[in-house]
């Protein structure tokens, strides 16, 4: 195997663009690196489709907030937390979020990661991946900016159902890595844990997924590993209301240390392990009471479709509310909390079988807000007094981390903050 060489590097765009002009006029492949070509211009019987929409689709790396937030559900995500190494500060976290940023920014326009790029996604587009960088509350203390630290980033609350892992959970630094292709995100996974070096180590990973863009006849919502079709009461881009939610306000009531924070938002991070053989073992109507809709299209048990809104006020031939004052979409809708909200952006998990013969699979729930105060924890409080749900999960991580505002151009991740 040969070094590569800085002069002759090429992105895996150019690849792409490169050897589908060849096989378009009609290019003979020759035996040296002739498996690489084909299989980037043609479908096969071994290697499947050819490269299209899904593999070129590129998602900005600077912008008015971070990728990663907003973007639709991708097939792929590693979710990871960082901890500054001993006797690391301020100068080495700058020099680390400049070089993660730089690697972030060539790796989402579907370029190398440089001179060491280790070849793993070298011949696949930009398959819309997207690296999301945030800070935990230890962070502040470690970098000796505790006075910028935003009091949104205080601990979470303990909650009664918690089970919670402490060594898989918060971290100085935490990183969301998504992608539609499985290799385009493990290289960028493995990119930043090389770019850490002796600056950082890694606290905890989590690998999730989701269904594949395409593999439905037209666009839905997700379904996770319940069956259970998930995220219908997400808030919209074109709510009115959507950025007051979900981003930090450019000019707010905080002290001007946390301005640094405009523009960003919070992500609470949580495993959430599903209990799937008890919940198989229920029948479909007691699934559905659990839920408050129907697993078939996610509609409300008071009728219409997916998207109706609940009639909570409904009541059945037996007196009894149709959507049970327990289940899961009536305690967590906003209008029984208040108008809390939150962007709920999560992937799925399975890590294997445990010894007991039991699935260790569920949730990585990551869910967005402009204050976790007034989104997740409001609503989580109910949750955890009444969820019909909770005999069928159990909360095992959790994580708090302020996400700053996406990089201009020429900036790096939490620059304002770092060098402000």
């Amino acid at each position: 195997m040969t070094e590569s060489n800085p002069d002759i590097e090429i992105s895996r765009r150019r690849l792409l663009g490169t050897v589908g002009a060849a096989g378009a006029v009609g290019l003979a492949l020759g035996a040296t690196g002739g498996a690489l070509a084909h299989a980037a211009i043609a479908g096969t019987d071994d290697n499947g489709p050819a490269a299209g929409a899904l593999g070129a689709t590129e998602i900005d790396f600077h912008g008015e907030h971070q990728a990663g937030i907003t973007t639709p559900l991708q097939a792929k995500g590693h979710v990871l937390a960082f901890d500054l190494a001993p006797g690391a500060g301020r100068k080495e976290a700058v020099a680390l979020m400049r070089r993660w940023s730089d690697s972030a920014r060539r790796l989402m326009a579907g370029e190398t990661a440089g001179a060491a790029d280790s070849g793993i996604a070298l011949d696949a587009g930009p398959c819309s991946l997207t690296v999301t960088f945030g800070f935990g509350h230890s962070f502040f203390d470690r970098t000796g900016l505790t006075a910028r630290r935003p009091a949104a980033l205080d601990p979470l609350p303990e909650f009664s159902a918690d089970r919670l892992d402490p060594q898989r959970g918060n971290g100085d630094l935490w990183v969301q890595i998504g992608a539609d292709d499985a290799l385009v995100a493990f290289h960028a996974l493995r990119t930043l844990q090389k770019d850490a070096g002796e600056a950082a180590r890694v606290r905890w990973q989590m690998n999730g997924f989701n269904r594949t863009p395409g593999a439905t006849a037209q666009p839905m919502t997700a379904r996770n590993l319940l069956g259970q079709i998930d995220g219908t009461g997400n808030p919209k881009p074109s709510e009115a209301d959507f950025d007051k939610r979900i981003f930090v306000p450019g000019a707010g009531p905080g002290p001007a240390e946390h301005a640094w924070m405009a523009g960003g938002s919070y992500a609470v991070v949580r495993r959430i392990r599903m209990l799937l053989d008890d919940w198989d073992k229920q029948p479909l109507a007691k699934q559905e009471q659990v839920i408050g809709r129907r697993k078939a299209d996610g509609a409300p048990l008071t009728g219409g479709t997916e998207t109706t809104k609940l009639d909570l006020d409904k009541f059945g031939g037996d007196g009894k509310p149709v959507i049970p004052s327990n289940a899961h979409a009536r305690i967590s809708a906003p209008a029984q909390n208040g108008g809390a909200a939150m962007l709920r952006r999560p992937f799925s998990f399975h890590d294997g079988i445990g010894s007991d013969g039991t699935p260790d699979a569920g949730l990585l729930f990551i869910c967005w807000q402009a204050d976790p105060m007034r989104g997740f924890v409001p609503v989580q409080r109910k949750l955890d007094r009444g969820d019909a749900l909770s005999e069928f999960i159990r909360h095992e991580a959790s994580g708090l981390y302020a996400v700053p505002r996406g990089p201009r151009t020429e900036e790096y991740v939490g620059q304002p903050l770092l060098e402000g």
